[in-house]
């Protein structure tokens, strides 16, 4: 059984127009998202034992923000291949994880609809933002596989989904 976490990064800030956008940093929402997504995934008992990111700032961010609320973590690994990765590229990425809960922080479009390929057709959540995957939106996704170099696309089964509003309510 292997569990994949996917989030897409916290909000970022739109304030320093001359920043290249891979180099955008998150915005104050952004920064408390990122810390409430990290308190819920350690309440939830949702903790990764290996990440896989964007190499984009606010990926970075969203990880240190996030990661400071969760108990012992692996150091990340960033990559650059995984900035608006597509669906496809991100698939790639995750066949190469060792981990047995394996989390990826990425960008949309691309993340949104990884997570809907990721799954198998009765298991898409009846949630509002899904399709959306909106800021630090975060899936957790089980897999009975034995390790990720199996074919999985299309027979994940939703454990949990949530956006960082829910939380703050």
């Amino acid at each position: 059984m292997k569990t994949l976490i996917l989030t897409r990064h916290a909000k970022s800030s739109w304030d320093d127009l001359n920043l290249l956008d891979h180099e955008r940093k998150l915005n104050t929402r952004g920064q408390q998202a990122a810390g409430t997504i990290g308190r819920w995934l350690t309440q939830q008992g949702h903790v990764p034992d290996q990440i896989i990111s964007s190499d984009a700032q606010r990926c970075k961010e969203t990880w240190a923000l996030l990661s400071a609320e969760l108990p012992e973590t692996p150091e990340p690994s960033f990559h650059r291949r995984l900035y608006l990765a597509a669906p496809v590229t991100q698939y790639e990425a995750l066949k190469q994880a060792k981990g047995d809960r394996v989390m990826m922080l990425g960008h949309n479009p691309g993340i949104a609809q990884f997570a809907h390929d990721l799954l198998a057709p009765n298991a898409i959540p009846d949630h509002p933002k899904f399709g959306l995957y909106p800021t630090a939106a975060t899936l957790v996704v089980s897999f009975d596989i034995p390790d990720w170099s199996t074919p999985f696309m299309g027979s994940g089964q939703v454990v949990d989904f949530v956006v960082p509003r829910e939380l703050d309510a």
